[in-house]
């Protein structure tokens, strides 16, 4: 990677990392049904207009249903399910079980695709699953964990969540290849704000969200959802996609510092430790950490 290439990557990474910490900071005002239609509408409005000027609206008129279901699945429901576990667990959290996501695309690939899988790669899928059960259980391992507004049913959320982005990336792979990238990511926000829309105004919440809360939103839409997706194609292009996956790793550095700075969260041990066994497990599943022989 160039200097310019490994500044977008970090720039990426804090912008998605900041993404846990603005859910964490919204989604009481909001609800997490609100939270998720005002994410993905104000990302909407940032990819339209960009895929005009770029003379991409008919790849997308062409390839709207696989672009529909994309966005129910990568977007509405997971940005739902991390919206909803960030009113009972930390920012942080939540982050390491969404670095947990190439496992899962790793498993449904090899499973509906047919991906062939290594020894190394069969271990890293081992090692990565034993980090996220055990980060999982020492999140649920108390009497009240799923109870309403306890951490049992975040983390179930999070890795539902994961479970969703990887079906979604495979989903993506078999029936939208060809198509530009940033006509599946607008087409991706628009069927997600079609999803949600309804939803929304059935769950909207009945006391007016602060002038906060809505800045936070605003925030998430435009610069965490919207121009980080711009960003993350950018990276696509000028490294290719096995180097910008790479942003996955670093994300929960930052929604742990963030966490930290702005609500006084804490990394704990048994955070560090499950995520650098997930990390590891994650790098050996998908190639990116190989023994010597099979390079």
């Amino acid at each position: 990677m160039r200097g310019s290439d490994l500044g977008e990557l970090f720039t990426l990474a804090a912008l998605w990392g900041a993404s846990f910490l603005l859910m964490r900071m919204g989604a009481a005002d909001f609800g997490p049904v609100a939270l998720a239609a005002v994410r993905v509408m104000g990302a909407s409005l940032v990819l339209l207009p960009l895929l005009q000027m770029r003379g991409q609206m008919g790849a997308l008129r062409r390839h709207w249903r696989p672009a529909l279901l994309v966005g129910i699945s990568n977007s509405a429901l997971p940005f739902l399910c991390f919206s909803y576990a960030a009113l009972s667990i930390t920012a942080g959290t939540s982050s390491i079980f969404n670095a947990a996501t190439p496992l899962f695309g790793a498993v449904i690939a090899w499973w509906w695709l047919k991906d062939q899988l290594s020894a190394a790669r069969i271990a890293g899928l081992a090692i990565g699953m034993a980090g996220v059960l055990w980060l999982a259980w020492t999140n649920t391992n108390q009497p009240a964990a799923f109870k309403p507004g306890g951490s049992g049913w975040a983390v179930v959320a999070c890795i539902a969540a994961t479970l969703l982005y990887g079906l979604s990336a495979n989903f993506t792979k078999r029936y939208m290849s060809g198509v530009p990238p940033l006509a599946v990511a607008t087409g991706s926000q628009v069927g997600a704000s079609l999803f949600l829309f309804v939803p929304a105004i059935l769950w909207w919440p009945e006391v007016h969200p602060s002038a906060t809360a809505w800045l936070t939103a605003v925030v998430l839409a435009v610069a965490c959802t919207g121009l980080a997706y711009v960003l993350f194609f950018r990276l696509i292009a000028h490294v290719g996609p096995t180097n910008a996956v790479a942003v996955t790793f670093l994300i929960p550095a930052f929604a742990v510092l963030w966490g930290w700075l702005f609500l006084g969260e804490a990394m704990t041990l048994v955070m560090l430790l499950g995520s650098g066994v997930i990390v590891l497990g994650t790098m050996l599943a998908t190639g990116l950490l190989a023994p010597r022989g099979a390079r």
